[in-house]
């Protein structure tokens, strides 16, 4: 603990949830309250441990001049890095349409894809893909999740659709699921999105194509940005009530406003 800490000074506001975005550029060396003026620079690489205290004085001796006695808590949602300005996603994960469906209120599974009639008789498996879907939404990575619908062999190419809120049903190529999940890693349109996509063409049509001739390569990033996807959207269901296309954080502030 005795050796050089790197501080950055923030006030807060009563009763107001605020996000605070500290620079590792704007850390300020500091030796036992006193700056560093030609200290090192901050390694973010060997970072042993964080804190977060009150202070009536800031540094070498100064007062904080936003300090108040008294009694005080800090409740925190979340501590995590981020980064300097909007980027791709880092993460692209595979999941599954159809994980929020079970039990869903008011859901006729018997018009529903096997998965979702059969998830418990599967050992919960859309129950399990959706809770690692959380697990990487909390996680303050930058990220993409993608649900395909049913799986195939068929070749790329056929037309797709993409979808929020969990409600489309069909297939698509492995293929083009593929190419999509490589196109995220460079496509800031799906930052912190969860869709569903599938191929246009039905279940009941074989989608071939003319090997010597194959469909022109797709522009993901416009058809992302034709999808118009909404961050926040997962479909799930919150407190009894069916989010649909609405983003889960304005759900749950809508259904804590309204009890």
């Amino acid at each position: 603990w005795d050796s050089i800490a790197y501080c950055r000074s923030f006030d807060t506001q009563p009763d107001v949830w605020q996000t605070v975005r500290i620079p590792f550029a704007e850390l300020t060396p500091v030796f036992r309250a006193k700056t560093l003026k030609d200290g090192p620079k901050f390694d973010p690489s060997r970072v042993f441990s964080i804190q977060l205290m009150l202070s009536k004085f800031e540094y070498d001796g100064e007062l904080n001049p936003a300090f108040r006695a008294g009694r005080f808590q800090l409740p925190l949602a979340r501590l995590s890095a981020y980064t300097a300005r909007p980027v791709a996603p880092r993460v692209v994960h595979v999941s599954s349409a159809g994980v929020t469906r079970p039990n869903r209120p008011g859901i006729n599974v018997d018009v529903e894809p096997p998965a979702v009639k059969m998830n418990d008789m599967l050992g919960g498996i859309l129950t399990y893909k959706l809770a690692g879907e959380d697990v990487l939404r909390g996680s303050g990575l930058p990220f993409a999740i993608v649900r395909p619908c049913a799986l195939t062999e068929e070749p790329r190419g056929a037309p797709l659709e993409l979808d929020q809120g969990d409600t489309i049903k069909g297939k698509i190529s492995r293929e083009d699921v593929a190419e999509l999940c490589l196109a995220l890693l460079g496509a800031p349109e799906g930052l912190g999105c969860t869709f569903e996509i599938k191929s246009t063409v039905p279940f009941s049509t074989a989608w071939t194509t003319d090997r010597s001739s194959p469909p022109p390569k797709r522009e993901w990033r416009e058809v992302l940005r034709g999808a118009q996807l909404v961050p926040g959207v997962t479909g799930k269901t919150v407190n009894g009530v069916y989010t649909g296309k609405q983003p889960e954080g304005q759900s749950k502030q809508e259904a804590s406003a309204a009890v």
